[in-house]
């Protein structure tokens, strides 16, 4: 699988499992400081699975050569992630979440899937493109197979840790940038993207408010019904947190740009998550932001964890248009506070002797 394949316009030594976050004021100089401590740098890979032994080696040696310590990979391979290891990168597994369409699954439980308030099934019919097939989080069966499958992961010796994409509900309104690939306008949140409505959730909400939300007059301007989804994705988070903190394993997770944009649009609420780390994807073009906004969305981050776990700030390589502008990227994003970057797209020469640059210079 390729990671989000539907945006069109493309032609951790182990950290220790953090706890609450910190009651005390952390002055933005404190947080900088703890930032260059912690700092980290990954990448996001698919493994080719045909390539030799003496290709990888010299591929994950240049990488940790050049100041990545280490990657997410969205398949297993053990050739890869032993060679890698040995170079001395950590090793991750990079696993979809919530949006999970595999054919067992779908075949044999389709009541496990998100509906929208218009009433369709993400197991018939999956909103913009056909693998977004996401499940529902107040489902316990969710929570227990995504369980199973972190289980399974961790259990490897070759994996270091886990880290989780798609945790979070389908985009009840996409990027801006990305509209025109779906000929829609979202200036407001459309039914058929809007999720979860099925009968479980349903139902829990009116036991936790006494109100049937398709019953109500305007249910996506409903507050309550809004942290009622935050915190079912936040409840699943913290499951997999704790089962991977019994494999003495660190946990991850890709998520949007800034708090309030996760909320928004996503219903990702992930300041409140325990996580060993997270990397905000600030892809800035999505957004028809410029390179600068980079900073400002790290900043926003930093400033609201206030120190509960490190920030890798994301960015999409094919968003620069030049060398410059990728060492200018990951520059605001270390002196706005991230722990690191990770990194998203064609990582060649030319990446590799930008991210050492900046990190000389940060």
């Amino acid at each position: 699988m390729k990671k989000r394949t539907f945006l069109k316009q493309i032609g951790i030594g182990s950290l220790a499992l953090a706890g609450g976050s910190s009651t005390a004021a952390v002055t933005r100089e404190q947080q900088i400081f703890s930032a260059k401590a912690k700092r980290k740098f990954w990448i996001w890979i698919n493994p080719d699975h045909k390539a030799t032994e003496e290709t990888l080696t010299k591929q994950y040696k240049e990488f940790q050569e050049s100041g990545i310590t280490g990657i997410f990979f969205e398949a297993d391979d053990e050739k890869h992630f032993t060679i890698a290891k040995k170079q001395g990168l950590e090793t991750h597994r990079w696993i979809w979440t919530m949006n999970r369409g595999e054919e067992s699954l779908l075949k044999s439980h389709p009541e496990m899937y998100a509906v929208s308030r218009k009433g369709d099934s993400c197991a018939t019919k999956p909103p913009y493109v056909d693998y977004y097939r996401w499940l529902c989080p107040s489902k316990p069966e969710t929570k227990a197979y995504l369980e199973n499958v972190v289980k399974t992961e961790l259990s490897k010796p070759y994996v270091d840790g886990i880290h989780l994409d798609y945790v979070r509900y389908c985009d009840v309104i996409l990027p801006v940038n990305l509209w025109k690939n779906y000929g829609i306008q979202q200036n407001q949140e459309l039914p058929e993207y809007d999720f979860c409505y099925c009968d479980t959730c349903r139902s829990k909400f009116k036991e936790l408010k006494g109100i049937d939300i398709l019953k109500t007059e305007n249910p996506d301007q409903n507050l309550s019904w809004r942290k009622f989804r935050y915190d079912n994705i936040t409840r699943i988070v913290n499951h997999l947190s704790a089962t991977a903190a019994s494999f003495k394993k660190p946990i991850t997770a890709a998520v949007f740009p800034t708090p309030e944009v996760a909320k928004r649009i996503v219903r990702q609420d992930w300041t409140n998550w325990n996580l060993s780390g997270v990397c905000p994807m600030i892809y800035h073009k999505f957004y028809k932001e410029d390179v600068a906004w980079i900073g400002d969305a790290v900043e926003e981050g930093v400033r609201t964890l206030h120190g509960k776990f490190p920030l890798y700030a994301g960015l999409f390589l094919p968003d620069f248009d030049n060398q410059g502008e990728i060492v200018k990227g990951i520059q605001l994003a270390l002196k706005n506070g991230a722990s690191g970057v990770s990194l998203f797209g064609n990582v060649d020469a030319k990446v590799l002797s930008a991210l050492k640059e900046a990190i000389k210079t940060a």
